[in-house]
């Protein structure tokens, strides 16, 4: 009979592993699948995944990619084709020079940030992180010994970090500012000013660098134009990893590639750790991004024009719910409303809205729909929304959020 988590012997599992949750959003996910299979009538807008299919070239070029035979180990910073491809990528989309070598794959965004801080990170040495941040950041900084220094944004700001707050948490063990735009959770995006005045900050600090994510970049509405760290200062160039993946803008969620760019030595270092742990991604997944990357381009506008139009259907669904407030971003799939209005109020069965998380666990219960409650992504009291649903869906679950809302008193 095998052992429960509960009686494994004291000390048997690492006190690294004890620095670190498991992560919410997949938790919440899983507890949603859980409940469908059990027969409830559940929503899940937990999970951060497009409704997409993956596009047809990109599937072709996988099956065309099996019957070749190329099945087999790749080299650990992945296929040159793809790493050439990325570096076209980033001169393509967003002028920054890069060779090959400078390219780096790995089964996932989330493994690129892990190699990256597993590779540099010293005990004490300080990662900052921006709050409401996606929910790996501050536990990955944690299991490499590192010491996530979480600087709050306000919804007042759009969510954005300032120059003043980012030069506030600046020390002299600051290593690493992981910087996402478009936000997960939030949706809020960057202009080239705003980026510029935090890249002056980041000059006078010549021990911090950066890894920015650039995960939904191409998933930005109303005309808004991305730009990226190291293309609008070029003289963080040489501490900027910039870091990207297929999974959003090319509905490939599931094939599990992240790839970035940065100093070469960094890159090697990179390579090191994960030779001895993924060692590659999948060839094949690997030999679709070639064609993701390379092929056609323009089914992008029409997948942003369908999350756009959701985002507005979810917006103003939200902003009718009582005591919601929820703000327009300008990009990604997600929202992050306010529930200062719902703390201190108790449901029809009299239990205390108390927290964002009691607001979601009593909303999974009541109306069967999931949500992620703000405080896994550092910032209270509010929630996160994926919109990447169909509109039937998402009018559901907005109806169903107001009639709960509505029923606390």
């Amino acid at each position: 009979m095998g052992l429960s988590m509960s009686e494994l012997p004291k000390d048997f599992l690492s006190k690294s592993l004890n620095r670190i949750q498991p992560s919410p959003t997949i938790a919440i996910t899983g507890k949603a699948r859980d409940l469908k299979a059990a027969g409830r009538d559940v929503i899940g807008l937990a999970a951060g995944e497009p409704d997409f299919d993956t596009p047809e070239n990109i599937k072709e070029a996988a099956i065309a990619a099996i019957r070749r035979g190329e099945t087999k180990y790749t080299a650990v910073e992945g296929i040159p084709q793809l790493r050439a491809a990325i570096a076209a990528k980033f001169k393509r989309e967003n002028h920054l020079d890069y060779k090959p070598s400078q390219t780096f794959v790995s089964p996932g965004g989330k493994a690129i940030i892990f190699n990256a801080l597993m590779a540099t990170l010293n005990p004490g040495d300080e990662v900052i992180v921006p709050a409401p941040y996606w929910v790996s950041y501050p536990d990955i900084a944690l299991l490499a010994g590192g010491k996530p220094v979480v600087v709050e944004t306000r919804l007042e700001d759009g969510f954005r970090l300032t120059p003043a707050a980012l030069a506030a948490a600046i020390t002299p063990k600051t290593k690493w500012l992981i910087f996402n735009q478009p936000s997960n959770p939030t949706g809020a995006c960057y202009s080239r000013d705003q980026l510029k005045a935090l890249t002056d900050v980041l000059l006078k600090h010549p021990q911090v660098w950066v890894l920015t994510d650039d995960m939904y970049e191409h998933l930005v509405f109303g005309g808004f134009q991305f730009s990226t760290i190291a293309e609008v200062e070029p003289k963080l160039y040489e501490r900027t990893l910039t870091m990207n993946g297929v999974s959003k803008a090319y509905a490939m969620t599931g094939w599990r590639i992240g790839y970035c760019a940065g100093p070469e030595p960094l890159i090697k270092a990179m390579a090191k750790l994960q030779s001895q742990s993924a060692t590659n991604a999948a060839s094949i997944s690997q030999w679709a991004s070639v064609e993701a990357l390379n092929g056609p381009q323009d089914f992008i506008p029409g997948f942003q024009k369908l999350f756009e139009e959701r985002r507005d259907l979810v917006v103003s669904m939200l902003n009718q719910s009582a005591g919601i407030e929820c703000p327009r971003p300008e990009g990604a799939f997600y929202v992050y409303p306010s529930i200062r209005g719902l703390i201190g109020k108790k449901t029809p069965g009299g239990k205390a809205i108390l927290t964002d998380e009691d607001f979601a666990g009593e909303l999974l219960e009541a109306e069967g729909v999931a949500v992620v409650h703000g405080a896994a992504f550092g910032l209270s009291p509010f929630f996160r929304v994926s919109y990447a649903t169909a509109n039937a869906v998402l009018e559901d679950a907005c109806r169903r959020i107001q009639r709960f809302c509505a029923s606390l008193t």
